[in-house]
């Protein structure tokens, strides 16, 4: 809730995580030697994961028998 109040009412206070781009404008990996700190990103931290909700159980659908057979 704050956040997106910052992001709405002060968005020069708040900064999304950049992609590193080299001079032609292209992404930038990760290099794996250095693993405290991060090329990819801007600041050298990549962001957090978000957790995707967990789906719901599928339902059990008709049940099949003799009643689904067509005559």
């Amino acid at each position: 809730m704050f956040g997106k109040f910052m992001k709405m009412f002060f968005p020069m206070f708040v900064s999304e995580p950049e992609r590193a781009r080299d001079e032609k404008g292209r992404l930038v990996g990760d290099d794996k030697k250095t693993p405290t700190f991060n090329e990819a990103w801007v600041g050298g931290q990549a962001p957090a994961k978000k957790v995707a909700p967990k789906a719901a159980p599928k339902k059990r659908g008709r049940p099949k028998g003799s009643k689904n057979k067509k005559k």
